[in-house]
């Protein structure tokens, strides 16, 4: 397998690691450069040590399955890109509703006044809540617990997004792959694609995530073609 091809992989599997990261970006005030790294770390040794497990696990029986590694190689990239777009969809599908809701919930928070003008029903004058009041000090107390960075939950995430990753790892077994080259550029640059992603969460947001997601299951799938193809002597590289 081509340095370009494991490049690729790792760019496609990070995808998940870096839509997370990007949300978890979204909900921080401010940026805290030390929680961005440990988020960052975290995702990129997951991402690295899965697929070592995967290949360590599935050498035991490759003597066995030798003639058909090609298709199993296939099959699984298959099913992980195919997840991975049904997933991306699904989640913009979700956005969108999610964003016509906010939209129908602030027009409807808008009444008419007795000019025919609009105005926000809560600016009743007297019954205005002071910037002192206990709502703003909840409103205060909410987001610095967002700011708290929850390890376990963080091991949770890791763990989630990498289990495509362990998959990754079964078909390394049946390919020529140097194994500690492909899992240290899968850990490496999901290391810094999430690093960025916290950064451009807090910047823009997270609406390019599912479209991450939906490209990296592209790649996926058309990488586990090439190598069928490839196999069965169909092209060659």
């Amino acid at each position: 397998m081509y340095i370009w091809e494991l490049i690729l992989i790792a760019v496609s599997l990070s995808a998940d690691a870096f839509a997370v990261s990007m949300c978890r970006g979204l909900e921080m005030r401010r940026v805290n450069v030390r929680h961005a790294f440990v988020i960052a770390l975290f995702f990129g040794l997951f991402q690295a040590a899965m697929p070592v497990i995967g290949y360590f696990a599935a050498k035991l029986v490759a003597d066995y399955i030798t003639a058909y590694d090609h298709w199993i190689a296939f099959g699984l990239l298959t099913l992980l890109g195919a997840k991975m777009i049904y997933d991306g969809i699904k989640e913009g599908v979700e956005e969108r509703k999610r964003r016509e809701a906010k939209k129908l919930t602030e027009t409807a928070s808008v009444t008419p006044d007795t000019d025919g003008e609009t105005a926000p029903e809560e600016a009743s004058g007297a019954n205005s809540v002071p910037p002192s009041s206990c709502a703003c000090k909840g409103d205060v107390a909410a987001g610095a617990a967002r700011e708290k960075l929850d390890i376990k939950k963080l091991l949770v995430m890791s763990v989630a997004t990498s289990i495509d990753a362990l998959a990754i790892g079964v078909t390394f077994a049946f390919l020529n792959v140097n194994l500690w080259l492909a899992v240290s550029l899968i850990g490496g640059i999901t290391f810094a694609l999430s690093l960025t992603g916290v950064f451009l969460g807090h910047c823009i947001g997270a609406k390019f995530k599912d479209k991450a997601t939906v490209f990296g299951g592209v790649v996926l799938v058309l990488i586990g073609l090439k190598i069928l193809l490839e196999h069965l002597g169909v092209i060659s590289f």
